[in-house]
């Protein structure tokens, strides 16, 4: 993702003259590959990629959406996170942040898709209404579909923030009234990076954009199209409460007092058993927290059709999985069973081994006499 505009500054020109030190330039390169999953000397690649390119032009578009992926983004635990994109990439375009209006905003984009025709990042925020020519979204008088259309040509890569729009989201929740679409259903020819949540983590999405820089191409995605390095394992594998899952004890209401103690949220909702994120891991909000931690099953945001399988609030009946994740009603018999089988094997081993130490003592005694 090299910028052939070398009048452009690099990162680490701009992050120094913000005023960040070296140190916490590189503090920052090891956060963010070890975010990205690079091994040790990943940090020399990403700090060398920094150092060297120039930034790299953004586009930011937002269309249905409620703007909590720019939040989640602006409120990262590391504030040189939000600077590497919002400062230091040079977001030359986005309604929300940018300080132009108007005329003014609208030739800022014309400019970047102008002047760097095949190099810039086109990031789209929320869904795009297809229904009745687009009318329920329109930007400077001009349909979503339409903008998207012009600024997704010109494009080197394209990523999708948010739940809204990689998988549609509540707008596309049915009856779907504006015919809600997520991008890749209208964006042909492109390489697309999806960075779903319900927001995403801001971390995550720095991580995408480093990868670009460093590496000049998109990260490795899974079969529809999100980042391994993020989504490649189950809330359900990283969750704290997962011990309390195997050992059959589960919170049975929301006002049931072991949701305090750490029990299982499986039977009130919880989707993390089918959803792949990294929110058990990363969490929100500088690392702290994500939704069970607070007590409310995940959502299962970050998977497509979410809105639409169901409440919420209704455990899911199965789930792909092995050994005792087959049957969770069953699950505390199973442990049970297994703890007790345990201690059965346990006790007669001990016994067997007690009558064959005294058989030795003995066989022992009566060769010494």
């Amino acid at each position: 993702m090299k910028s052939t505009n070398t009048s452009r500054p690099t990162y680490y020109q701009e992050l120094r003259r913000k005023g960040y030190s070296r140190r916490e330039f590189m503090q920052f390169c090891t956060m963010i590959a070890a975010y990205m999953g690079l091994e040790a000397n990943g940090v020399a690649q990403v700090s060398d990629a920094l150092m060297s390119h120039a930034r790299v032009p953004v586009i930011w578009l937002h269309f249905q959406e409620c703007t909590c992926c720019s939040e989640s983004f602006i409120r990262s635990s590391h504030p040189m996170v939000a600077d590497i994109i919002l400062d230091k990439i040079s977001l030359d375009y986005t309604e929300t942040l940018m300080a132009a209006a108007g005329h003014q905003a609208e030739a800022a984009m014309e400019k970047t898709m102008k002047d760097f025709a095949g190099e810039y990042v086109l990031c789209v925020e929320g869904s795009v209404p297809v229904h009745e020519d687009g009318v329920y979204c329109c930007i400077g008088g001009r349909s979503a579909m339409d903008i998207l259309d012009e600024a997704a040509k010109g494009a080197k890569a394209v990523i999708g923030w948010g739940s809204c729009a990689c998988n549609g989201c509540v707008q596309a929740a049915s009856p779907n009234p504006t015919g809600a679409t997520p991008i890749h259903k209208l964006i042909k020819g492109k390489p697309i990076i999806k960075v779903p949540g319900c927001p995403p983590i801001g971390e995550v999405m720095a991580g995408v954009l480093v990868h670009l820089v460093t590496f000049g191409r998109i990260p490795e995605l899974d079969r529809i199209g999100r980042p391994k390095a993020f989504y490649s394992k189950r809330v359900h594998d990283s969750c704290y409460r997962r011990p309390f899952y195997d050992a059959g004890l589960f919170v049975e209401s929301f006002d049931d007092k072991n949701k305090k103690k750490g029990y299982c949220l499986y039977r009130v909702g919880c989707k993390g058993p089918t959803t792949y994120n990294a929110g058990g891991i990363m969490r929100w909000n500088d690392g702290g927290s994500f939704p069970i931690n607070s007590g409310h099953g995940c959502i299962g945001c970050s998977e497509e059709n979410f809105w639409d399988n169901g409440s919420f609030y209704t455990r899911i009946p199965n789930f792909p999985g092995f050994g005792i994740e087959s049957n969770a009603d069953k699950i505390g018999i199973a442990a049970a069973g297994i703890t007790a089988a345990g201690v059965a094997a346990h006790a007669v081993a001990s016994r067997v081994k007690l009558r064959e130490d005294h058989k030795k003592m003995v066989d022992e005694s009566s060769e010494k006499s």
